[in-house]
C-alpha cells in the first residue's frame, strides 16, 4: 500500500502468534478475567509502539538477524520481524519464558 511517495507501515500478526497468544490468554482469563484484560490492553499498547523502539529492544535470541527483535514483557517474549523493504512489522511468536 502506498500513500503518496511515502509507504504506509503496518503491524501484521502471523497465525502462530494468534495461536500462542489465546494459549496463553485462555488459562489466564480462567484465573483472573480483569488481570488478563489488563494484561491484553498493555501488550496491544507495546505492540502499536514497535515501529518507534524496534531497534533499542534487544536481538533476538532465537534467530541471527539484526531485523528480529524480542521484547519483553511480564511473563513473555515476542518475536517481531521488521520487513524493511514494505516497511511491515510481522509478530512471528509470542513465548512463555
Amino acid at each position: 500500500m502506498v500513500k503518496g511517495n511515502k509507504k504506509v507501515m503496518k503491524i501484521l500478526a502471523t497465525n502462530t502468534y494468534e495461536q500462542e497468544l489465546k494459549k496463553i490468554l485462555e488459562p489466564m482469563a480462567i484465573e483472573n478475567l480483569e488481570d488478563t484484560k489488563k494484561f491484553k490492553i498493555y501488550l496491544d499498547t507495546i505492540i502499536i509502539n514497535i515501529p518507534t523502539k524496534f531497534f533499542k529492544y534487544e536481538k533476538s535470541q532465537y534467530f541471527d538477524d539484526d531485523y528480529i527483535r524480542d521484547v519483553e514483557y511480564e511473563h513473555c517474549r515476542v518475536v517481531v520481524y521488521f520487513d524493511e523493504m514494505n516497511n511491515n512489522y510481522i509478530i512471528l511468536s509470542i513465548l512463555e519464558k
